[in-house]
This record gives structure tokens, C-alpha cells and sequence, in this order.
């Protein structure tokens, strides 16, 4: 596994390709896009990595996993009430289909779906203490606690939040937010701003390749059937409008981030952690697509089999 990671990570280091990075985040654009990060962590807890594997960028919506996971925890299918399960179809940030459907975003992993994700776990509780929760669970789940937010990039965020306020407003006009607007986004950038490397990302995936369990500590995260389910979702919604391809080119329920970070699951096999920060056209990570996809032809760790 070792020497594959490195040949992957010296093939990729030709590639002209690198997409481009997410300049609307002022923060972001300042990235270097020449950098190219794998971790891959197995049930027991084995670490194999290349690259910048050990460089801490911006999660941004792969958080998304983490506080759906704690939405189920605390309000189980309740959930549901206030977000859907379907893929959208549309940008992640499209207002399109709240104009459509009362508000009600389409699933956990679009911006509207994760606003709404972030409103309902706060249950009134102020930001700070919902910011604790979620930074303490990725610490859990990460067994690492020097994982923290970065400050600055969720301040770069909530200066440039005109056009997610305008999803969260409408959402809140049609009753679907229980809090202040600034509050609930206050939070949501400050969750989509921690920051991890691919190691300390792929740890933090391994609940959700053994049904729910961390093999390495023992302990239950969630129940087995709620760990089939996160994963159904981030295979059906986890790439945005584009899931589909992801499914098509690489067959693992995946999550990525604008910051250029993409988890992959494969069940009973490993979790796997790529970043680099170039996006393709649909805010993917370019060059982490096609490392995945070039893993799992390698290994055949695809859900569909070989």
C-alpha cells in the first residue's frame, strides 16, 4: 500500500491539470494548488499516506458529515423533518429548489441543507456551545485534539456571506430556521473552517467503514444502521450535481470540500483522505477525483466490486 501511495503521489506530480482554486473564499485563493496530500487508514488503524499528507487545510463541507452525524445522534429521524434525502441536481449553493420546496432543502450536504442541519442541532443553545460540540466530536472521532477551527477563514467567510444569508433568510422566511440567521451562520462557517490534514481526516472517517464502530478504540459512534445510511447519503449527495460522476468514476460514498478535501469510505476496507486544493467546474477536488479513481482501480475497493 505504502509504495502505491508514493508512485500515485510522483504520478500525479506531472499532471498540468490541477483545476483551479476556490477564489470566492478570499482565504482559500491564497492556497498553493501544486500541492497534493493521500492518507488511507484501515480498520485496526494503520496509517499509510503520501505527499502533503500531514498539511492542514480547510475541511469546509466534508464538516457536513460530521454534523449530520451529530444531528441523528441527538434528534434521530427527526432530522428529516427539516432536511431532505434526495440528491439536488443543482450547484450547492442554489436557491433554486428552496423557491420550490417551502424551503425545505433538498439533503444534509448543499448549503441550505447543512444551514439547516447547523439550526437544528444548536436547539437554543448560543454558537459557542454548538461550536464546542462539533470541535469536540471531530476530536473524538479523530482521536486528535489539536484539531481546531481556523479563525481566519471563517471570518473570510462570513465577510463574503451574502449569497449563503440568502439561502438561510429564505429558509427562515418560510419558518424552516429556528435562530438568528447570523448565529446559525456564525456557526456553520466556523464548522466548515476546521482544519485537518488527510491523516487526521481519514482516522476521523474509520466509525463509518466498520458499521458505525472505531475498531481502534472499540467504541460505538452510531449504530450500524446509521452508519449505512450516512454513507448511502454521501454516495447519492456527497459531490453536489456532481455525485453521479464521482459514483460513475469511483464507486465509495465520498464527501469533498471547497478547500479541495475529499473523504472516501470503503466499507470494511479503509478510510481515505485526499486534498488538493484545485476544484473541477462543479467545486470538486480535480486532481483528488482522479487519484481516488485511480486507488480504487488499483485496490478494487469499489462498492460494486472490480
Amino acid at each position: 500500500m505504502q509504495d502505491y501511495l508514493d508512485d500515485l503521489v510522483l504520478a500525479l506530480s506531472t499532471e498540468k491539470n490541477r483545476g483551479k482554486v476556490a477564489d470566492y473564499i478570499p482565504q482559500l485563493a491564497h492556497v498553493d494548488p501544486n500541492q497534493f496530500g493521500i492518507a488511507v487508514c484501515t480498520p485496526e488503524g494503520q496509517m499509510y499516506s503520501a505527499g502533503q499528507a500531514d498539511t492542514l487545510f480547510s475541511i469546509q463541507s466534508i464538516s457536513k458529515v460530521f454534523t449530520l452525524t451529530i444531528a441523528l445522534g441527538k434528534l434521530g429521524d427527526g432530522i428529516w423533518t427539516h432536511v431532505g434525502r434526495e440528491p439536488s441536481g443543482d450547484p450547492f449553493n442554489s436557491i433554486v429548489q428552496l423557491e420550490h420546496e417551502s424551503g425545505k432543502p433538498r439533503n444534509p450536504f448543499i448549503n441550505a441543507g447543512a444551514i439547516a442541519v447547523v439550526d437544528a442541532i444548536m436547539m437554543g443553545h448560543e454558537p459557542k456551545e454548538t461550536l464546542a460540540e462539533i470541535l469536540n466530536f471531530v476530536r473524538f472521532i479523530s482521536n486528535d485534539n489539536s484539531i481546531c477551527f481556523d479563525h481566519i477563514v471563517a471570518a473570510s467567510e462570513m465577510a463574503h456571506r451574502d449569497r449563503n444569508a440568502s439561502l438561510a433568510h429564505f429558509m427562515k422566511a418560510f419558518g424552516r430556521l429556528r435562530h438568528d440567521v447570523d448565529k446559525v451562520l456564525g456557526t456553520y462557517f466556523h464548522q466548515c473552517s476546521i482544519a485537518m490534514s488527510c491523516e487526521q481526516l481519514a482516522r476521523a472517517g474509520l466509525f463509518l467503514v466498520s458499521d458505525g464502530v472505531d475498531k481502534t478504540t472499540g467504541i460505538r459512534v452510531v449504530s450500524a444502521q446509521r452508519a449505512r445510511r450516512i454513507n448511502s447519503l454521501m454516495m447519492m449527495c456527497g459531490h453536489y450535481d456532481g455525485s453521479g460522476e464521482f459514483a460513475y468514476r469511483v464507486g465509495l460514498p465520498g464527501k469533498s470540500g471547497v478547500g479541495g478535501g475529499i473523504l472516501a469510505i470503503a466499507p470494511g476496507k479503509g478510510s481515505i483522505a485526499v486534498w488538493s486544493p484545485g476544484l473541477d467546474k462543479l467545486g470538486n477536488s480535480y486532481l483528488g477525483t482522479r487519484a481516488l479513481e485511480r486507488f480504487v482501480q488499483h485496490t478494487g475497493w469499489s462498492v460494486f466490486g472490480h
